[in-house]
């Protein structure tokens, strides 16, 4: 085993051989570093020698922020590597999208079960390998799915989706029920995996930004701002302060936006149309206030390799009289006998269980996890004062107080940026995507949780491979562990207070 340090990006990246895997692993997860991306990568034959095959592990901790990059190199004939799964969940999904996308077998793993390719793809291709040629034919799309099934008296299932009744991309929710009581729930994701960290490759970076802010549209900030710091420092480009405290204001008004959409949400999901009405006049009022600053309703061009660009800077006074409009609505919430009821004690995910599957944002915070990147890994020294709101239910109205929380906490920081940056607009220095080290890694709170994104740069400066994380790969496992002993007719408000993205999962 090898380790260097990477002193522009206060990184340790550590060489090591796959025999030693588990045992690295284990020394840093000890130390209290928890998995936050897993890149492969295939590389064909060039004027330095034969095909390679490696893997990056991502490990992160903080404060203060700190971050360990274990490089292991396999054979790319026979690909395999030894498997962490009974060491960390998250490392076991992460194994089995290898498996699915590059053929990487992960030794040892308990259930190398498909999880990006459904099962009409065909048989040992994998689309992510850079020799993977066409596709071959595709089989029956309308073969079933090997859902696991519960058998006992009394007992039957409900299926759900993956067409919904709405705007929400598919997913399929297969439930095993007793009277109305959910004994387990399957999810099954990716009916729309659009091959988005190939489409990165080749592109100029540039064209990488605009690609990011649309992998989650309700997230364009956040993939945007993550793909960026990313790319800087993949470049060692520095970013002037007040260009990163205008990228805080703008996560941060996208953060206001949606939590104020669930907040809403959450309240129509038991009957309170009302304060879903009032939410999403406050929301639309959000969205013109965005348009007014950067000239999108969903923030998109704020974020910019090398700076910001705004064409002006939030009204202060306006958000404070938005700010008293929401807690009116949040007052008609919790003076609703109804709506507390309905939220207490609904779909609890203790702290135990968001440990061990490695829940992220306002799931993990809502079951006592102070997990926030803003205060973990802070971009700007804004945030160097942010509180970290933590409930210990881990229930719906958990949820719900936690995002009230930030709410308010991101006005008052907006507040705080704008008076800093003054008449200031934004600036932009524009990376060298040629200069060393070439690879870059991010992480940024988004409003659903910690975004990370690691960048790799050929030598002509365009993207070699972006491996994208969004929080809902990690929170998606347990909506259906908090959903176990609640009854049918709270699934969308459980799934409302956990609010995940398919887009933002099936990459």
């Amino acid at each position: 085993m090898t380790e260097r340090i990477d002193l522009l990006a206060n990184r340790t990246i550590v060489e090591t051989a796959a025999e030693d895997l588990r045992a690295t692993y284990s020394s840093y997860a000890e130390q209290g570093y928890r998995l936050a991306l897993v890149a492969a990568h295939h590389d064909l034959p060039g004027e330095s020698g034969g095909a390679t095959m490696r893997i990056v592990y991502l490990l992160v901790a903080g404060p203060p922020d700190s971050r360990v990059e274990l490089h292991v190199s396999v054979d790319p004939d026979r690909p395999s590597v030894p498997s962490l799964a009974d060491l960390s969940f998250p490392a076991s999904r992460f194994e089995r999208e290898m498996h699915d996308l590059f053929g990487i077998e992960p030794s040892g793993h308990p259930r190398v079960a498909r999880l990006v390719l459904h099962q009409h793809w065909p048989e040992g291709w994998h689309p992510m390998r850079a020799d993977c040629g066409s596709a071959p034919e595709f089989a029956d799309e309308s073969q079933p799915y090997p859902f696991l099934t519960a058998e006992g008296r009394g007992v039957y299932e409900i299926p759900v989706g993956p067409v919904h009744a709405g705007l929400i991309e598919p997913g399929h929710f297969r439930f095993s029920v007793v009277g109305e009581t959910i004994l387990n729930v399957k999810a099954r994701l990716w009916f729309v995996h659009k091959g988005i960290e190939r489409l990165f490759q080749g592109r100029d970076f540039g064209a990488g930004n605009a690609l990011a802010e649309r992998i989650s549209g309700d997230s364009a900030v956040g993939h945007g701002l993550a793909y960026c710091l990313a790319l800087e420092d993949a470049c060692g480009c520095i970013v002037a302060e007040p260009d990163q405290l205008l990228r805080a204001v703008l996560l941060e008004l996208e953060r206001i936006y949606n939590h104020v959409a669930d907040i809403g949400g959450l309240c129509n999901d038991v009957g309170f149309g009302l304060a879903q009405a009032h939410a999403l006049r406050i929301r639309e009022r959000l969205l013109r206030l965005n348009a007014e600053v950067t000239g999108h309703r969903l923030l998109r061009g704020g974020v910019i390799p090398g700076g910001a660009k705004v064409l002006c800077l939030p009204d202060t006074a306006a958000l404070d009289d938005i700010q008293a409009d929401f807690h009116d609505v949040v007052d008609m919430a919790l003076t609703n006998n109804t709506v507390v009821d309905r939220f207490t004690g609904t779909a609890a995910l203790s702290g135990r269980q968001a440990a061990e599957i490695g829940t992220l944002g306002c799931v993990a915070r809502g079951s006592g996890l102070a997990l926030d990147a803003r205060h973990a890994h802070p971009f700007s020294d804004v945030y160097r004062e942010l509180p970290v709101a933590v409930r210990e239910t881990g229930d719906v109205l958990a949820r719900f107080s936690v995002r009230v929380h930030e709410v308010d906490a991101s006005i008052a920081l907006i507040r705080d940026a704008c008076h800093r940056l003054g008449s200031h607009t934004g600036s932009c220095t524009r990376p060298d995507a040629t200069a060393p080290p070439g690879h870059g890694v991010a992480l940024v709170e988004g409003w659903r949780g910690t975004i990370a994104h690691r960048v790799e740069l050929a030598a002509d400066g365009t993207v070699a491979r972006a491996k994208i994380v969004d929080p809902s790969f990690f929170n998606w496992p347990a909506l259906p562990i908090a959903l176990a002993e609640t009854i049918v007719p709270d699934f969308p408000l459980a799934n409302k207070s956990f609010n995940l993205s398919y887009a933002g999962n099936d990459l």
